[in-house]
């Protein structure tokens, strides 16, 4: 049986929650000498930007006024972060 990994994520309020990874799983998705720390924000940024991308594009229906901008930013911090565009990473040009 595989034991697990504990995470803390903080807010800006100071609010806070953990999640539990399999022990391991981090390090198979780290590039050699990459602290686990920096994995797991690596994979919460392409989370949000791929679900800020997909409301603002591909949600059917109303999206609230600011869901553009917010996926603006969103995309420019993951292009700052991986030196690469979300259009790139996902393989469209939308």
């Amino acid at each position: 049986m595989v034991d697990t990994e504990t995470y803390t994520v903080e807010g800006p309020d100071g609010d806070s929650d953990a999640v539990e990874l399999p022990a391991g799983l981090v390090d198979m998705l780290a590039e050699q000498g990459e602290e686990p720390s920096h994995v797991v924000t690596d994979v919460i940024l392409q989370a949000f930007a791929q679900q800020a991308h997909a409301i603002a594009h591909h949600s059917q229906g109303e999206t609230p006024d600011d869901v553009e901008e917010i996926n603006e930013k969103a995309e420019e911090l993951f292009e700052e972060r991986f030196g690469q565009s979300l259009q790139d990473a996902m393989g469209h040009s939308h």
